[in-house]
């Protein structure tokens, strides 16, 4: 699944802050240094051309899309951008000041030293943000893993271009080359990791988000291999100039100084992952809350009958491959891993891609049915939500043994982040037993995504659970 990029007053409302607070700061110096130190807040004239100012300047940024491709500007030209901004905003509070006669009641050299001090603010304000953008934006763990498909004689500028271009947003994971196999090599610190040969097999296993084809019109790219991409659930790039039939979900976007077309299983808006973030950081700071009720009785309970750690964790495999760490109740007894292997001749799913049976005798006694059966094993997941690293709504994570056996259509399950639910557990959980039955309606609900689905599973989960119907 595939974020549109926001417009660009959106997109850099950092930006926009930053200049907002740069004119305030202006307005203040520039009234101490004419005044005195005194608060102009505090006079109700100044109160309100500081009002205005605020105004006009956001109506300047909206309209004018200051800072569309900030982030590509050099020096000189940020500071002619920045000469315009600033000078369009003091011109249009002037004109208000004329239009309704009020502008005698002003100290011009307030205004003047105003427009100086922003222009300097705002300049310094800009660069000093860039700067911290390009170190620090993104934590490593939130970065989207990039691969490279280009040319050996374009691989150089292709990187360059990217890392100049990049501010965070990507990890480049690696380079294919189309015209040689360099497997081994590397280009600018990026290894190559793989030939057009082993391309598909290498985004198979490993974490891979997004692939940019970044290749000359004389290099064909092979229509199978963009099949392949688009049934793993991979978001794909493919510059302007090398266009390809990519699906019906595509998108005109910006990658690290190029434009492309972007193609993916669905495209969301920004303001759709916002409100999904934002409900996952409701629902986990309320799920910590009752896990904390339940672990004060569920923890030595389940020591008492199982001596050890109270807490499960375990490596699951998340969005596009990415590895993280899941918790839960431990509703199992401590050796319950090393015993899956016996028992997997009575697994309930056909072909061993999950592992599910009736009367597990892992669990422990008493206690570990309760919990199954009731969920409450899967509450430690809330933490999980909270980071970051799963949704309330989703896909289930596999285990890396799982993982390991995934064809290329089942990889496409992990286009989105997993889930503490999904649609597959609201169709009937545990009581299905066909894994591809599971892939077909995680695939179905990437598809088909939208807050309201997320909204009408919520609903749908709360009543599996307290009916008890599938869990075991």
């Amino acid at each position: 699944m595939y974020q549109k990029e926001n417009s660009s007053w959106v997109k850099h409302a950092d930006f926009t802050i930053c200049d907002m607070l740069c004119l305030q700061l202006a307005f203040v110096l520039a009234y101490w240094i004419r005044n005195g130190i005194d608060q102009p807040y505090e006079t109700e004239l100044y109160r309100n051309v500081a009002v205005v100012m605020f105004l006009i300047q956001l109506m300047v940024t909206f309209f004018n899309e200051s800072f569309s491709g900030v982030l590509r500007r050099g020096m000189l030209v940020e500071l002619k951008k920045t000469f315009e901004q600033c000078t369009l905003v003091c011109l249009l509070v002037l004109a208000y000041m004329f239009l309704l006669r009020i502008g005698n009641n002003y100290s011009r050299m307030i205004l003047l030293i105003t427009y100086v001090l922003y222009i300097c603010f705002s300049y310094c304000g800009r660069q000093a943000l860039k700067k911290f953008l390009k170190d620090h934006r993104y934590e490593e763990s939130e970065k989207r893993s990039l691969l490279i498909v280009t040319v050996s004689e374009n691989a150089d500028n292709v990187v360059e271009t990217i890392r100049k271009n990049n501010y965070g947003t990507y990890h480049l994971a690696g380079i294919v080359f189309m015209d040689c196999d360099k497997k081994g090599a590397s280009v600018c610190g990026v290894p190559v990791v793989a030939g057009k040969e082993d391309m598909i097999s290498y985004i198979h296993k490993n974490w891979i988000d997004e692939v940019f084809f970044a290749v000359p019109k004389e290099i064909p790219i092979p229509e199978q291999m963009i099949k392949d991409c688009s049934a793993m659930g991979v978001v794909i790039h493919m510059r302007l100039a090398t266009m390809k039939s990519l699906g019906k979900n595509q998108v005109v976007e910006e990658l690290g100084g190029y434009t492309v077309l972007s193609s993916s299983i669905h495209i969301v808006t920004p303001r759709q992952m916002f409100v999904k973030r934002a409900m996952d950081i409701a629902g986990g700071l309320v799920g910590c809350l009752f896990t904390g009720i339940a672990a004060i009785f569920l923890v030595p309970a389940i020591k008492i009958k199982s001596p050890g750690p109270a807490f499960f964790s375990q490596v699951r495999m998340g969005k596009n491959g990415r590895p993280f760490k899941i918790y839960k109740f431990r509703s199992m007894y401590m050796d319950a891993e090393e015993r899956k292997k016996e028992l997997m001749k009575q697994n309930n799913i056909k072909d061993g891609m999950m592992f599910k049976m009736d009367d597990d005798p892992r669990i422990i006694k008493g206690v570990g049915h309760f919990i199954r059966k009731t969920s409450l094993d899967e509450f430690p997941q809330f933490w999980n939500i909270l980071k970051g690293d799963m949704s309330l709504v989703g896909t289930r994570p596999p285990t890396m043994d799982e993982w390991e056996k995934y064809e290329l259509h089942h990889r496409k399950r992990l286009a989105i982040k997993p889930g503490l639910t999904g649609m597959w557990q609201v169709s009937g959980r545990s009581d299905i037993t066909d894994f591809e039955e599971v892939v077909e309606l995680d695939t179905k609900y990437i598809a088909e995504w939208c807050l309201k689905l997320d909204i009408e599973i919520l609903v749908k989960t709360v009543m599996v659970v307290f009916r008890g119907s599938g869990a075991k």
